[in-house]
């Protein structure tokens, strides 16, 4: 019951990092293997639901904050966006991944071995680098497109983004225990 509780909250953490960086499509989300019972898949439901709830609701925020803090004029937004929605379609595939591995994660918390842990840990870092080159790539493209200094704010906005939404799934993360 405790995992189910920390799942939960995981999920509703993890479902606000989806829903920032949530394009209009619906995650991918894997069959967890050998273990269709009720349970687990009415888990799995719950968890899918609720990422589809918040991301629905969070998706225009996000739209909310960047229009803000970007602060751009009609040409720029004529080109900033289009930039913008390629990016936030590719981040969320990394963000699908990393839900997946997260679910991954909460499956095998009570029965961790060394394996799983090591596996969980390479994929955790593979994702942040490809995060890291995603934004790196679309700095690029920003920068080409309106200059340093709106690249930089793109840069600088999601970050702090970012880092707020990882904060919140790390703080719904219990340690690796054993």
């Amino acid at each position: 019951m405790q995992s189910m509780k920390w799942t939960l909250a995981l999920a509703l953490a993890l479902s606000s990092f989806c829903a920032l960086t949530a394009s209009a499509q619906q995650p991918a989300s894997a069959p967890l293997p050998n273990d269709p019972t009720p349970s687990t898949s009415s888990q799995e439901a719950n968890i899918q639901a609720y990422v589809e709830l918040l991301r629905s609701d969070v998706r225009a925020r996000k739209t909310e904050i960047l229009t803000e803090l970007m602060n751009l004029n009609d040409a720029q937004s004529a080109k900033f966006w289009p930039i913008y929605r390629e990016y936030d379609v590719q981040l969320q595939k990394i963000n699908d991944q990393r839900l997946n591995g997260i679910l991954d994660y909460a499956k095998n918390f009570q029965t961790m071995t060394d394996e799983k842990a090591d596996q969980l840990a390479k994929l955790a870092l593979a994702l942040e680098n490809q995060r890291n080159e995603l934004k790196k790539t679309y700095y690029e493209k920003m920068r080409d497109q309106l200059g340093g200094i709106v690249a930089a704010r793109f840069l600088q906005v999601e970050n702090q983004m970012l880092m707020v939404i990882d904060f919140q799934i790390a703080s719904s993360l219990p340690v690796v225990e054993k």
